[in-house]
């Protein structure tokens, strides 16, 4: 069932922007300059001290879904989902918060680079991974070094990928969608460029339909 839903959401999203908030009050006008650009599948790290009261502020937003990104133990996914995420992000495999998860029925994207990884996770019944950090980690080629071992698991490319190397990403068969910072960088964010995100947003959501 988790594996079903968090397919669902990476299908819906094609490109998910990685977000770094520092300021609660940029949430809104951040999450409706994303919508406005067409994506509606975010991705809110915990790597501000106000990243809980973000993912709280952006659940006010109608038609987006909020996930947890940068999830490191148990206690950070029973908070994201008090803060109401949608989905749980981490960057590496973790028995623990994938129970966690699975107990809370929120779905989870562990994050992965090697087969050992994959392994570990399929025995936990998961078969969807964020495979991160993607570029340092061996980008297609190394997805598709996955393909013929774990040909029915399927990725979230994310890490050091750029707008001009999303399409090549997506084109794969065993990607169902990518993970970037270049569609919200945090400059932008803190200038609230929301016109500027908005037509980044576009830019990125057009790449679903190449």
């Amino acid at each position: 069932m988790k594996t079903s839903r968090i397919r669902e959401i990476l299908v819906q999203a094609g490109v998910i922007p990685v977000l770094t908030v520092d300021r609660t009050e940029d949430a809104c006008p951040l999450a409706e300059a994303l919508r406005t650009g067409g994506l509606t599948v975010l991705e809110v790290t915990l790597r501000t001290p106000v990243a809980f009261e973000v993912i709280r502020a952006m659940k006010s937003v109608e038609n987006v879904i909020i996930g947890a990104g940068t999830v490191l133990t148990a206690a950070d996914v029973e908070r994201a989902c008090e803060a109401g995420a949608d989905f749980i992000v981490t960057p590496g495999l973790s028995q623990i918060t994938v129970e966690t998860a699975h107990r809370l029925g929120t779905p989870i994207l562990p994050g992965i680079a090697t087969p050992t990884e994959i392994m570990t996770g399929l025995h936990l019944g998961l078969d969807t991974f964020k495979f991160f950090p993607a570029e340092p980690s061996g980008g297609l080629p190394m997805l598709a070094a996955f393909e013929g071992p774990f040909h029915s698991v399927r990725f979230c490319p994310t890490g050091g990928i750029r707008h001009d190397q999303a399409a090549s990403y997506l084109a794969r068969p065993n990607v169902l969608a990518v993970g970037g910072g270049w569609i919200a960088p945090i400059d932008l964010i803190k200038a609230s460029s929301w016109t500027e995100i908005t037509r980044l947003a576009r830019d990125a959501a057009a790449l679903r339909q190449r």
